[in-house]
């Protein structure tokens, strides 16, 4: 077994734990005091107290000021018999990262004790330099020296950093042996490694063995151990445990406390943090940083910038958060202006702040402010970071530049990275190039690369056969990724996506550990697979479990909800929602307002939204759509007109569902307005918005603009390219119908039963009998689709059509299941259109059966007795249907 990460060269030794033997002498340099005296550096004629205080006010803490005051001290002859001026010196020697000089000094002090020992120890700790402070305390252990707690404390950081647990478990046992049990710097230190190296149970064990005694550091190890293990819950649980004591919070303290709520996404008890840290006086620069990070990362960038503007410095990383927040909102003009303010103040640019920069570039799909970056980038040299050129190949990707995202990929063959490859197989997966991404992932195995959780991720994303699905697991199970949650969610997803959702529940119940990662992906498994019921089955078992509800659970069970249209239980859940404290939670309030929709509960949908104190594009477009779906057409337009006229950023997911409202009024001017605004945006590209923008045309009667704003689209999507097709088919040019199904097999993209239902519908329109029943037939035993009603419908339309009534029938009789009153009254327009009265009434009846109170059937009868003249039928049946209580809906019109 490793003891420590192959980032180190060699490894510590047991040894030095039993062991007395001296290592080898160290090489020092030579010490040389020419040069001038700096104006930091006191007089010679000074006092040696008063001398080092000076120095310390200066903070000048170079090696060539220590050097001279090195020099100082020598010719005051107070060096070597004055400890405390000895220690003082090697201490300045350490800040001041020259380690060789301070161990030179070391070596040369007549007595070394404990402290220096312990300075030497901290000074490579605080320069990374794990290896040596391990062997320096490996020669500590050989000499004559005590170790203290602080000593403990230092090397079981080392421990932590070198990734060597069973060393420092090995440390702390001879710590607890010297007597050290309930000392902070031993306990926070072993705290500190066990949770780091995922033995977070063993931390809290340790931490809970002498509660009476924990200090700040101690609750700042555990804190910070809980944030880390993610179990962030835990960690506000425990820092108000802390807060109840006579312990105040430091500055790390809240760090890792605005850290657990950033997680969690709790702007609220974020914001009583924050109100505590400004009452004790904390907002250091870290403190300044990470809440800048909670308030970004929870959509107040108002709240952000304003504790931005009043930290009194900022570092990379506090500009680079600010960066970061408003690239994840897609503000990329505030994220260029912030940028340009950093680099006017001087501030040095990492490659965090350029993938900052990146991530919102292709957020708003801005190639020219991406090319002007990638110019910085270049300029800057960071072309060779893979952090930064995987950025690059992501933002060109979402222009639909899939070339220039590959010459990327290419040209950084030299240096690619995990992440590297994991970006391009997720740039040809979300592009529905689906064989290039396997393509890639198939390379990156022949190169010898073992993929990684994100990288089998996306590969499972695209697989959409049920034998390549096996192929891949096999291969999680050799990389030993059978055992990552967000993999097996990926695979139990994948297995749902191929029609196997036995398989898919059999690997969910295999996890050793579920997380709620886990169980939303299984409860949107079978929601989006029809079984809504087992869905809400099984949210009630993880609830009876004990585990917390989180963001993502509370989404899928009320998509389920909504789907089941369960009104009842969907109050339910609210009410548990505003129990739990997510009532303001922007995307929870926006699985609210679907789910009240989908339940016609529009009013109690709008109060979710007004309640809201923030709301963005995905809530307003989730009231937008649920107004359309609800044949409240004029509130969705009106919604979306109040929209406008606030800072939201317009997305696709806004303007989609307010196309589809202007189709459904037949508005074709707005329509065209609307057109017009979102190829302002750069929109029209978008395969959301494109799809939508198809389709109105297609069903206001302009196919010219139809086939127009379908080429615009950058990369069509399977609903694109399914418009497309119900485009030509409604227009009566099914020849282009099927030549646009065949192409769009060509890229990748496999038909659904609602493509199937176009291209059927589109051979129905133009009589093309022969390619309807190759098409039916490829869609069961190609594509192992099942057939539903609407595909039968669309089979009879085309019989009927072609006056094979007798076949029609025929058709619905071998229907492996009960036809539906669709599929009775397509056989009766039929019968309506080429006078067969018997097989009119027969279907008439039928569809009487389904549908008791549906008076279109009695109405097309009736339309068939009066086209052959028969008026005394049609008095009967006009008779009937007031003594079965059926009548005829009015007309009405929009005016």
């Amino acid at each position: 077994m490793n003891m420590i990460s192959r980032n180190y060269r060699s490894t510590p030794q047991f040894s030095a734990l039993t062991s007395s033997k001296v290592l080898g002498p160290f090489e020092n340099p030579s010490f040389d005091f020419g040069g001038r005296q700096e104006k930091h550096v006191a007089n010679i004629s000074a006092d040696p107290v008063i001398l080092f205080n000076n120095y310390k006010r200066s903070r000048q803490y170079t090696i060539s000021n220590t050097r001279i005051l090195h020099a100082q001290l020598l010719r005051k002859g107070v060096l070597f018999y004055n400890t405390f001026i000895a220690r003082c010196l090697l201490d300045c020697y350490c800040k001041c990262t020259a380690m060789e000089y301070a161990l030179n000094l070391f070596d040369k002090i007549p007595s070394g004790d404990v402290v220096s020992w312990n300075m030497i120890i901290s000074g490579y700790n605080q320069q990374a330099r794990f290896l040596e402070s391990w062997d320096f305390f490996c020669r500590m252990r050989s000499s004559s020296c005590e170790h203290d707690d602080v000593t403990y404390g230092s090397i079981l950081s080392a421990c932590t950093a070198l990734q060597a647990p069973i060393l420092g478990m090995l440390v702390y046992s001879v710590a607890m042996k010297n007597g050290f049990f309930s000392s902070g710097h031993v306990r926070s230190g072993i705290i500190d490694l066990l949770a780091k190296n995922y033995m977070f149970e063993d931390a809290l064990r340790v931490f809970k063995d002498v509660p009476q005694e924990h200090n700040v550091v101690c609750w700042n190890a555990v804190i910070s151990a809980a944030v880390a293990n993610g179990e962030n819950q835990a960690a506000l649980a425990y820092f108000q445990q802390m807060c109840h004591g006579s312990l105040m919070p430091n500055s790390f303290t809240f760090s890792s406390v605005v850290t657990a709520c950033t997680a969690v996404r709790d702007l609220q008890k974020g914001k009583a943090v924050h109100g505590w840290i400004v009452k004790c006086n904390s907002e250091d620069i870290f403190v300044g940083t990470s809440l800048i990070d909670l308030y970004a990362k929870c959509s107040d960038m108002d709240g952000a910038m304003k504790i931005f503007m009043r930290m009194p410095s900022c570092n990379v990383v506090s500009w680079t958060a600010i960066i970061s927040g408003f690239a994840q909102k897609g503000d990329v003009i505030s994220a260029m202006q912030i940028f340009r303010e950093m680099r006017d103040s001087g501030e040095e640019i990492n490659e965090y702040t350029l993938t900052s920069m990146l991530t919102a570039c292709s957020k708003s799909s801005l190639t020219t402010a991406a090319t002007q970056i990638h110019g910085w980038i270049i300029k800057f040299g960071f072309e060779s970071y893979p952090s930064v050129v995987a950025a690059l190949i992501i933002v060109y990707s979402k222009d639909g530049d899939i070339d220039s995202s590959e010459s990327l990929f290419k040209e950084m063959e030299s240096f690619r990275n995990s992440s590297s490859w994991d970006s391009m197989i997720s740039v040809f997966a979300k592009n529905n190039k689906f064989r290039r991404a396997i393509e890639v992932y198939r390379i990156m195995l022949r190169e010898g690369l073992s993929p990684d959780m994100f990288s089998m991720s996306s590969v499972l994303s695209v697989v959409d056969t049920l034998d390549l699905g096996i192929q891949v697991h096999s291969q999680v199970i050799k990389s030993g990724l059978i055992h990552d949650v967000s993999v097996c969610s990926s695979l139990f997803t994948m297995y749902s996506k191929c029609g196997s959702l036995h398989e898919s529940y059999e690997i969910f119940k295999r996890l050793d550990v579920k997380d709620n990662l886990a169980w939303a992906s299984m409860i949107s498994g079978f929601s989006e697979h029809g079984h809504q019921e087992e869905a809400v089955q099984l949210f009630i078992e993880m609830l009876s479990m004990g585990y917390e509800l989180d963001q993502m659970t509370i989404n899928a069970i009320l998509t389920a909800i909504g789907l089941l249209s369960w009104a009842r239980q969907g109050k339910e859940i609210h009410a548990i929602i505003l129990r739990l404290g997510f009532g303001g939670d922007t995307i929870v309030g926006s699985s609210l307002v679907t789910m009240y929709s989908k339940c016609c509960l529009l009013i109690l949908a709008k109060q979710v939204f007004d309640s809201l104190p923030q709301r963005d594009a995905i809530t307003s477009a989730s009231l937008i759509s649920g107004y359309t779906k609800n044949g409240q057409i004029e509130e969705a337009v009106s919604l979306f007109q109040e929209m406008l006229k606030t800072d939201l950023s317009i997305d696709s997911f806004s303007v989609s569902p307010v196309l589809g409202a202007v189709t459904l009024m037949n508005r074709l001017d707005i329509g065209m307005q609307l057109h017009s605004y979102v190829t302002k945006l750069g929109l029209d590209r978008d395969a959301s918005v494109g799809s939508s923008l198809v389709s109105m045309y297609s069903k206001c009667g302009s196919i010219d603009d139809c086939i127009n704003a379908f080429d615009q689209i950058t990369t069509p999507d399977l609903v694109g390219w399914t418009a497309m097709i119900m485009g030509y088919a409604r227009h009566g040019k099914g020849d282009k119908a099927l030549r646009m199904f065949e192409h769009m097999k060509t890229t990748d993209i496999t038909p659904d039963p609602v493509t199937f239902v176009a291209v059927l519908s589109a051979c129905s329109h133009n009589g093309l009998v022969e390619e309807g029943y190759s098409l039916f037939n490829s869609m069961v035993n190609d594509y192992g689709i099942e057939p539903n009603n609407r595909h039968y419908a669309c089979m009879v339309d085309l019989l009927g059509r072609a006056g094979k009534l007798k076949e029609a029938e025929r058709f619905i009789s071998d229907m492996p299941f009960k036809p539906n009153a669709f599929v009775w009254g397509t056989l009766l327009a039929a019968c309506r259109v080429h006078g067969d009265i018997e097989l009119g009434n027969f279907a008439a009846r039928k569809v009487v059966e389904s549908e008791p109170g549906d008076s279109g059937a009695y109405i097309s009868l009736s339309n068939i007795f009066a086209g052959m003249g028969q008026w005394e039928d049609v008095v009967n049946i006009r008779e009937f249907m007031k003594g079965a209580g059926a009548r005829k809906e009015p007309g009405w019109s929009i005016f």
